[in-house]
């Protein structure tokens, strides 16, 4: 799960997250184009900015099933799910199902400014 206070530590330094050509991401040798950087300085950077990005993206992502988790186990629903439904659904065990219906619960009810 999310921690908040690595959340906000990475949403304040916000990295570039391009997306490659489709050309480039079927070759499986190519990756955000770093292969052909020469200068390891240059790589590390450039591979730290993506590694942020990367777990920026899967805390959000993370936070976004989450509260999907929630509205679809939301009783106030007539076509409401089951937490081994939504675990089904996204692949998960029953049990994080149902640890995630209650994180989304969270972030739902305590929206971010």
């Amino acid at each position: 799960m999310a921690h908040p206070e690595r959340n906000e530590r990475q949403r304040l330094r916000p990295a570039p997250l391009l997306f490659e050509p489709s050309e480039a991401a079927a070759d499986p040798e190519h990756f955000f184009d770093l292969e052909s950087m020469d200068d390891p300085k240059e790589l590390l950077a450039r591979a730290t900015e993506l590694t942020l990005a990367f777990r920026a993206a899967t805390d959000r992502a993370v936070e976004f099933q989450a509260v999907a988790a929630a509205q679809l186990a939301d009783p106030r629903r007539f076509d409401r799910l089951t937490a081994a439904d939504i675990a089904e659904r996204a692949e998960w065990t029953e049990d994080y199902a149902k640890k995630m219906i209650e994180f989304g619960r969270s972030l739902l009810n305590d929206p971010k400014p």
